[in-house]
């Protein structure tokens, strides 16, 4: 773009109350801060020569307006602060049924993965109307994924997975960027976010590309990399099943009892030996530094896809 725009697009639910609470917020800044200045003017004008100041009685006070001017400006910044984290928080709470994508972000692209098994290369491709969640890791360094036109920004962090959704309404083709310093070309992290209608979302899914789904490539690295032995109904060795884990509940030998979410498999996967699970010994090796991001990504896909009536082979 040759030009930074005043007012961004916007084209979400979200976007629309984040613009709302910025014009609000400013408001009342305004509201508080310009009677200051105006009197500033005011009385530097008009007592500029001084005045005498009659001394001989108290000033009257009045204590309601002094209450006043101290309490309401408290009470709207409260009221702003429950309002702002309620929109954050909101952005940690995806609703079900969601669209899941997966991100890897590198030095310096952006990696877009659709469960049917499109993948892009800084560009992403969404349908309007249904709600995305996005599952972000990265290769190297910490990024920021930033889309401005939904007004939502978050760090994508080694080691670890980050999540965010949004729902956009409007079809077009918008910036994504990163915003986070992540080396020499970081301001060449950039890219394109699509919205498109259902129709045209669907007409493109299966216009891009032939590839087997997530996990269905996960599947296929499951097997080759060995897993099957150990946690395939055939097995001889005592390793935890799989099938229906996601979204569970998981006792460790430590006493804790943890939810088996993204984070949970990620690290089962590569850091086997920091939680292991009660009643089992810890004989799985490690998969660090054997497994890229993108691979442990399709593993898990894998994974949650295992619904009972199912075998892992």
């Amino acid at each position: 773009m040759s030009f930074i725009p005043l007012w961004p697009a916007s084209i979400s639910g979200y976007s629309h109350q984040v613009d709302l609470l910025v014009v609000c917020f400013t408001v009342l800044i305004v509201a508080l801060s310009a009677p200051v200045f105006i009197l500033i003017v005011v009385f530097a004008a008009r007592y500029r020569r001084g005045r005498a100041a009659n001394r001989k009685h108290p000033v009257n006070r009045n204590v309601v307006a002094e209450v006043s001017w101290s309490a309401i400006p408290f009470l709207a910044l409260i009221g702003f602060y429950v309002w702002s984290t309620e929109l954050f928080a909101g952005l940690h709470r995806p609703p079900t049924g969601e669209l899941e994508i997966d991100v890897v972000a590198k030095q310096w692209m952006w990696k877009f993965q659709h469960p049917e098994g499109q993948a892009e290369i800084d560009e992403l491709h969404v349908p309007t109307g249904q709600p995305v969640k996005l599952t972000m890791a990265s290769q190297d360094v910490i990024h920021s994924l930033f889309i401005p036109a939904l007004r939502i920004k978050q760090d994508v962090v080694p080691g670890r997975y980050t999540g965010l959704w949004f729902t956009a309404d409007k079809p077009g083709t918008y910036r994504l960027a990163c915003s986070q310093y992540c080396g020499t070309n970081h301001s060449e992290m950039i890219g394109s976010f699509v919205a498109m209608k259902p129709a045209d979302y669907a007409k493109w899914l299966s216009q891009s590309s032939n590839d087997p789904s997530l996990a269905a490539e996960g599947a296929a690295l499951f097997r080759g990399r060995g897993c099957s032995g150990c946690h395939g109904p055939a097995s001889t060795v005592h390793a935890p099943s799989l099938v229906g884990l996601y979204g569970k509940p998981v006792p460790l030998q430590s006493g804790e009892v943890v939810v088996a979410d993204d984070e949970y498999l990620r690290d089962s996967i590569l850091l086997p030996q920091s939680q292991i699970v009660a009643g089992y010994p810890s004989i799985m090796p490690t998969f660090q530094n054997v497994l890229s991001e993108e691979d442990t990504l399709k593993i898990v896909a894998y994974i949650k896809s295992l619904r009972p009536g199912e075998a892992t082979q």
